[in-house]
């Protein structure tokens, strides 16, 4: 038995902010009450700390098995919880890529004994595996990846009939990456014309354009509808995509749902000419109009969720030139001082930072006792000092990389204490515990 007792803190749950004292026992929050008389094996006293729902991170790619020389789960789940991130859901093109149920098992396994942050991997989708993919069990696996677009780790499914088979048969959440391939490859074989090898990160957002993240993604939303499938369209990065959704009906009932990422939010084209290859992403960074749509859809609930698609490189692969260099950055770690800064220029409410990272996630993909600070769900929280600023610089980047497109960057806020599945696993700058995360278990309706 164990026992923590919060006190004081600010805590920004479900729309509404108050002073309050939160006991958690075995893990689990037992009560919630602005005056908690309890004895407890630890007590945290948080006056002056904002109280927020630890982050569910949809979308992440921590690069184990197979390509760890660049990431690792070990490393990128504890850049996730000095974050503020508590569980995350992992993409499948590893090395091999996870394509079969014993493949996946695999990951799992790595976790458990590796993760700091609770975990799910997504079951990966190809041209040829959807045998595999049926037998997914809905219970403890987030959902299925499908890449309607080529990015790192080509995992490409293009057949016309494969993509009506999953969008038919798979009962599971969808999740795709969109991206129209013979688009892109036409705007490169373009560019390459006229620019040979010169072409620079600035061609980047022309090259993999708007027009081809619209087909893609208008594409993936006929299919759903024509099945009606679960379908979650990740890291939207036009305005135009944004009229593909729909606001109308709660987010519990909608079959189609979109995630924005950090970047997508942060970043603009004008920041190429400084950031280059660091900020080179799939799908790219595009102008000040498509954050600024973004963000705007963000708030008005066209798109529903706010994630990372954390995804590192090693420096010496993103200091190659363009046309070799890898699209991916690291980001989990400082997602949510990146939320913060917004909230503070006032381009969002820390409530719908809240709903957009942890409560919307949890009822997007049906995590089960996870997202809410409620009495009896497990305790994944975070402290944060929003008058403390942060600098961002080598020293102090936990992922393996050991870069970050924010360093040097001071962000307002700095997450003081982080805790996993009941336990303190981060505070101060440093970590706490060697690996309490959980698999993330799911409650399909």
């Amino acid at each position: 038995m164990s026992s923590i007792l919060i006190k004081n803190a600010l805590l920004v749950n479900e729309n509404k902010t108050a002073e309050t004292d939160v006991y958690i026992r075995n893990g689990r929050i037992e009560q919630i009450s602005p005056q908690v008389d309890k004895n407890a094996d630890e007590v945290i006293d948080a006056a002056g700390l904002t109280l927020l729902p630890g982050l569910i991170d949809d979308q992440v790619h921590f690069r184990e098995p197979g390509l760890t020389y660049k990431a690792d789960i070990w490393h990128e789940s504890r850049a996730a919880v000095a974050g503020g991130t508590t569980s995350f859901m992992e993409m499948p093109n590893t090395i091999p890529q996870a394509l079969t149920q014993e493949l996946l098992a695999e990951k799992y396994k790595i976790a458990s004994r590796s993760s700091l942050a609770n975990y799910s991997f997504y079951m990966g989708a190809s041209n040829d595996n959807l045998e595999e993919v049926l037998r997914t069990n809905e219970r403890d696996v987030c959902g299925v990846k499908v890449f309607m677009g080529s990015s790192t780790g080509n995992m490409l499914v293009d057949d016309e009939k494969t993509l009506e088979n999953i969008f038919s048969k798979v009962p599971l959440l969808i999740a795709t990456h969109c991206e129209d391939e013979q688009t892109v490859k036409r705007n490169l074989a373009a560019f390459e014309e006229k620019y040979g090898k010169n072409i620079t990160p600035e061609m980047h957002p022309l090259i993999r354009s708007n027009e081809a993240c619209y087909l893609s993604s208008s594409k993936a939303v006929s299919l759903a509808k024509k099945y009606n499938t679960r379908l979650h369209i990740l890291h939207i990065s036009t305005g135009k995509e944004t009229e593909l959704f729909d606001n109308s009906q709660p987010l519990i009932e909608k079959r189609i749902t979109a995630e924005a990422c950090v970047h997508h939010l942060w970043f603009s084209d004008k920041d190429y000419a400084k950031k280059g290859n660091f900020i080179k992403w799939n799908p790219a960074v595009k102008t000040e109009e498509d954050r600024n749509r973004i963000l705007q859809a963000v708030k008005e609930g066209y798109i529903d969720v706010i994630a990372t698609d954390h995804a590192p490189h090693t420096l010496e692969e993103k200091e190659q030139p363009y046309l070799q260099a890898p699209s991916g950055g690291p980001l989990v770690q400082h997602a949510l001082q990146v939320l913060l800064d917004l909230v503070q220029e006032g381009k969002m409410s820390i409530e719908e930072l809240v709903q957009k990272t942890a409560h919307n996630t949890a009822i997007c993909f049906q995590v089960e006792d996870r997202g809410f600070v409620r009495e009896g769900y497990w305790a994944d929280l975070v402290l944060v000092d929003q008058n403390k600023p942060f600098t961002v610089d080598s020293s102090n980047i936990l992922s393996k990389c050991r870069w970050s497109p924010f360093e040097g960057h001071t962000f307002t806020s700095t997450i003081i204490h982080t805790l996993v599945s009941g336990k303190v696993v981060y505070t101060n700058g440093e970590i706490q515990e060697k690996s309490p995360g959980k698999r993330l278990l799911f409650h399909r309706r």
